[in-house]
């Protein structure tokens, strides 16, 4: 998987497969406000961008690869209160 989690923090990372959605959220539904860190994920199922919109979890990390940093980050901002 390329989903992993610290007390704080998911990671995705690489190319994160539809099964990735699952565990993420999961993840996030088990300690709400928990960030996001996108730096190292390449690409992503559309399922876990699914989930990552309807959570809009705050995002943390480096500036993730150019896919994701201008197609997924803009619309989980949008959504974030």
């Amino acid at each position: 998987m390329t989903v992993r989690c610290t007390n704080d923090v998911i990671f995705l990372e690489g190319v994160c497969p539809v099964e990735d959605a699952e565990p993420l959220l999961v993840y996030l539904q088990e300690t709400p406000g928990r960030q996001v860190d996108l730096s190292a994920c390449i690409r992503a199922h559309a399922a876990v961008v699914q989930v990552l919109l309807a959570a809009a979890p705050k995002l943390c990390g480096a500036e993730p690869q150019a896919f994701v940093r201008e197609w997924i980050v803009p619309n989980i901002n949008r959504y974030q209160v």
